[in-house]
């Protein structure tokens, strides 16, 4: 095994040149050195354009009308395969083949739609993604197909054959077609597609609307401020909050202007939500948000409703003692208008923590330079999980962008289990947000071999100067962590089928692993195995570690505070309808009870909150999974970070299974008890309390 990973390390390393920087430290491992490295790699003229991820159809965009006719083809035959095939297994994994068929094309457009360099790639993609789109639709609402489930479910002795795994993947599939209203007259089936058809439209738009600037009169902004914002002929355009601002003007202004109510925005949102509930009721269910919570960890909105409600009542005396905090600070920096606005959080919590603690990220970022923080995760992921990271070199046409690193992951025990394609710059037109991307699920294949799982993390990182490597502040490297947490829950997700690999499970569960990673990258008994000065290789001090972690609490609660606010706005937009009052009216009401700054008015920030697209009735996810993974974390890793059996115990728990088993199941597992949505709060409290010098000299 050892000749063979040497082999492979030798593989992925020739034929790559790497510039590297004068005076800077050479001892990075290959893969760190890659990524301080700048990459130019040969032009290879005459070699053969594999297409992108390998795919060879996609050499060319309109290689994606080739495969989305490839792949309905193939759904139309295993339709038929599934409708006159028995009760019995096979009939699961040819459902499981079905999805796989769909979901390697869709998931792959999916990425490509929002971040190809090439606009005429990303339009292909876009009308893939629509067009499998509706075909699932009208899958979920098909009755021959759905009846060749229900006989197997329906067939006890069919059913008692059948492994766990495949019963719940059985069942899964079930719920699929039930939440598409598959019990319903062929009228109200057609109307269901329809409905669902009509949402994705409006998705796309209210997602595209959310990211666009706004622009306003010159005149109407203060000459003295102007430059900080794009200027186009005889407006100004605001692109975003500008929280880090040191200008309470600049701040206000970009506030104002830039949460200003779009109608036609305000109009699509009233749509959607509007279509969502049609949707719910349509299938029988009380509200979107009874639709979208079934199969989860907290399973309806009361039980959310709940979990944050008490969060918020805990939170309360914390909150308005972080606020006042925040308003002194305000007051001494600027006496003549000290009154908190929405605006200040985020400016006036990170100067208090830079005040306290001396937190300068400028500091920091030498030590975190991104060659560093890939070895650091190289490192952990072998100690911790028996696995580590291969940099491979692409073949031509495989990737979008020259600097795309492609890295293999290879098992100690099983060598490679997937690839893990590295999109970590900056480019125009590239969405400046941090994702990750199932491009291809892993699944156990008809002839006995494993599909290996595809994913794509997308940064938005600056790129390597001819002085430096890429350096990361703080928050970067915790945000590098958290991606690469999904990641490895997709190469370890080894499940059986595809439609319950990797991340694919319930949204309040996902989250876990990749905010877990959180935990790790905030430990120094982890982060001084590799945090240190790119050019003299002098260690992070503990010291300093420990000062970033004592800051993260200062305002802790206040930013707690406000995703509740978000989730509680989420829940009550997907809750009952007709809405009692409009959503800039309900943002108004919510604002002031479950956050505590004034609402601005003329102001809707409800149209920026993209997460209403892809996190429908589904944000409060973010909380919960903090809360789980803050448990795992006490109770698992605080001791020994570095546990290999504690490591392989989480591996085997909770990442092997991805969407495969309950998730409650696995945290109970995991945590060897029960936990109840109480636990979970006081999960969250605490951690405003936790001491993190204690345990690291308790581990000294």
């Amino acid at each position: 095994m050892l000749n063979r990973r040497i082999l492979m390390l030798f593989k992925c390393i020739r034929g790559r040149r790497l510039k590297t920087y004068r005076n800077v430290s050479t001892s990075w491992s290959p893969v760190g050195a890659a990524f301080n490295a700048r990459p130019r790699r040969k032009a290879d003229l005459f070699g053969k354009n594999v297409g992108l991820f390998g795919v060879h159809e996609l050499s060319s965009p309109v290689g994606f009308q080739v495969a989305q006719e490839n792949a309905l083809k193939e759904t139309e035959q295993l339709v038929e395969q599934a409708c006159r095939t028995p009760p019995g297994p096979q009939v699961v994994q040819i459902f499981d083949r079905l999805s796989d068929c769909l979901c390697r094309v869709a998931d792959l457009a999916d990425f490509v739609k929002v971040a190809h360099p090439d606009p005429s790639f990303r339009e292909a993609a876009e009308i893939t993604c629509m067009t499998i789109g509706t075909a699932v639709e009208k899958l979920n609402t098909n009755i021959e197909l759905c009846n060749s489930l229900k006989n197997l479910l329906n067939d006890k002795e069919a059913m008692d054959s059948l492994d766990p795994d495949t019963r719940r993947v059985a069942e899964l599939f079930m719920f699929d077609f039930e939440i598409s209203g598959i019990h319903l007259n062929e009228e109200k089936r057609k109307r269901v597609v329809n409905l669902n058809v009509q949402m994705l439209d409006l998705n796309n738009s209210f997602l595209l609307g959310t990211h666009l600037p706004n622009k306003i009169d010159r005149s109407a902004i203060p000459e003295h401020i102007r430059h900080y914002f794009s200027m186009q002929k005889n407006h100004v355009h605001v692109n975003g909050l500008h929280a880090d601002s040191p200008d309470d003007l600049v701040r206000e202004a970009a506030y104002k202007i830039f949460l200003y109510p779009n109608p036609e925005m305000l109009l699509c949102l009233d749509q959607l939500l509007a279509c969502r509930n049609q949707l719910a009721h349509l299938v029988g269910y009380e509200s979107f948000a009874h639709r979208a919570l079934k199969g989860t960890m907290a399973k309806d909105p009361e039980t959310v409703m709940y979990f944050l409600t008490k969060l918020s009542d805990k939170l309360s005396k914390r909150t308005e003692k972080d606020f006042c905090m925040m308003q002194e600070m305000k007051k001494k920096l600027n006496p003549k208008n000290c009154e908190l606005m929405p605006w200040d959080h985020p400016y006036y919590s990170g100067i208090l923590r830079a005040e306290r603690f001396n937190i300068d990220p400028s500091l920091y970022s030498p030590f975190f330079s991104l060659g560093a923080c890939m070895d650091g995760l190289n490192l952990l992921f072998t100690q911790l999980l028996g696995v580590s990271l291969c940099l491979e070199e692409p073949e031509k046409g495989e990737v979008w962008s020259d600097d795309v690193q492609k890295l293999a992951v290879v098992d100690e025990t099983d060598g490679l289990v997937g690839y893990i394609y590295c999109d970590f710059f900056h480019r125009s037109d590239k969405p400046h947000q941090d994702c990750h991307f199932t491009i291809r699920g892993g699944r156990l294949l008809e002839n006995g071999e494993y599909q290996l799982p595809v994913v794509v993390l997308m940064l938005s990182l600056p790129h390597p100067t001819k002085s430096s490597p890429t350096l990361l502040t703080p928050g970067m490297m915790e945000n590098l962590f958290h991606e690469m947490g999904h990641a490895m829950h997709s190469m370890l997700g080894r499940t059986r089928y595809q439609h319950v690999t990797g991340t694919r499970c319930p949204t309040d569960f996902a989250e876990v692993p990749s905010i877990l990673m959180e935990y790790f990258a905030s430990d120094y008994r982890v982060v001084k195995q590799f945090a240190r000065h790119f050019q003299t290789g002098q260690p992070l001090p503990q010291n300093m570690v420990s000062r970033l972690c004592e800051s993260k609490k200062v305002c802790a609660a206040a930013d707690l505070q406000l995703q509740i606010f978000y989730s509680v706005l989420d829940q009550i937009y997907h809750g009952k309808y007709p809405l009692p009052k409009s959503t800039t009216e309900i943002l108004k009401e919510t604002q002031e009870k479950f956050y505590g700054l004034p609402y601005v008015s003329n102001t809707a920030w409800q149209l920026r909150f993209s997460h209403l697209v892809g996190y429908g009735a589904k944000y409060y996810s973010y909380l919960m999974s903090r809360a789980v993974a803050s448990m795992v974390w006490k109770q698992c890793f605080m001791k020994d970070p570095l546990n290999r059996a504690v490591g392989e115990r989480y591996r085997r728990e909770m990442l092997a299974h991805g969407g495969g088993k309950t998730p409650m199941f696995m945290v109970e597992d995991m945590l060897q008890k029960k936990p109840s949505m109480d636990d979970f709060v006081d999960a969250l409290v605490s951690d405003l309390d936790l001491n993190f010098e204690t345990f690291f000299m308790d581990s000294e």
